[in-house]
């Protein structure tokens, strides 16, 4: 019983929630102000109805007054010609129509009563109507215009959120960049340093230390040719050019330390030598 009662309750919310977001007040408001003109032509409905009974009662009363005048005409008559009895029967006709005519007035009283006070309860209805409808209107305007407010804040707030994605992107775009730059400095730096091979220009990084090597013992060469030829004595001032370096270089390769020693070594054995003589 209790999960039919909670069952229940869940349904009547859901159904709740489904009318509250399908009904517009507007359409409410016409509604309600269509029942209220319905009601207001009901009053005046019986308010005409009333008045037209009232009418029929003045009518029939108008009627009784006339027959009970003709009737106390017909017994002055009657009289006049010495005819009592029927002076005395239009006089009892005339008696009874005066107490018809006495319960008609007390009716068209209450009648008009009853008119007076559904005539009043029209009017107040049709003031109360009236002032709903302004409400109404008012009400409808408010609504309308907060809900294009809202459009136009939920339209802004894609707007913003469109922006926000696009700022988004920007930043993704940004960081890619930077990222893509730092790759390619890397790569550089790696492929100055030797540590990533060329394969446009394949080579040898063994051959390529030998021949900074040997490209630096020719520089170190030349430096010390240069700085002899600036130290002796018939030096020109002018320089040779690198194939005669390199041509002096292959006739006297020996330091200066071993061309000092070579006339002791000379002298001692040509002193041997004439010993042996």
């Amino acid at each position: 019983m209790s999960v039919m009662k909670r069952l229940s309750g869940i349904l009547q919310a859901k159904a709740n929630k489904l009318l509250d977001k399908a009904e517009d007040p507007r359409e409410t408001l016409d509604l309600s102000y269509e029942r209220q003109l319905e009601m207001l032509q009901q009053v005046r409905r019986s308010v005409a109805d009333v008045a037209t009974a009232r009418k029929r009662i003045e009518m029939q009363a108008q009627q009784l007054k006339q027959s009970a005048a003709k009737l106390q005409d017909q017994a002055r008559q009657a009289m006049s010609q010495n005819r009592e009895d029927l002076a005395r029967e239009a006089l009892t006709r005339r008696a009874s129509i005066a107490t018809q005519l006495s319960d008609l007035e007390a009716q068209h009283e209450q009648i008009k009563s009853q008119e007076e006070k559904l005539v009043a309860t029209s009017q107040r209805l049709q003031t109360q109507v009236e002032s709903f409808r302004t409400h109404k209107e008012t009400m409808k305007a408010s609504y309308s215009a907060a809900q294009a407010q809202t459009k136009i804040g939920e339209s802004v707030a894609g707007i913003s959120e469109e922006m926000g994605d696009a700022g988004l992107a920007l930043e993704r775009a940004k960081e890619k960049v930077e990222n893509m730059q730092a790759r390619a400095g890397a790569l550089d730096e790696l492929q100055q340093s030797g540590a990533l091979d060329d394969l446009s220009n394949p080579t040898d990084h063994l051959q390529a230390e030998l021949d900074r090597s040997s490209a630096s013992a020719q520089v170190e060469l030349e430096l010390a040719q240069i700085k002899g030829e600036l130290g002796s004595p018939g030096a020109t001032g002018e320089l040779a050019s690198p194939g005669s370096n390199e041509a002096s270089s292959g006739v006297d390769e020996t330091p200066a330390g071993a061309a000092a020693e070579a006339p002791a070594e000379a002298a001692e054995g040509s002193s041997s030598g004439g010993g042996q003589s």
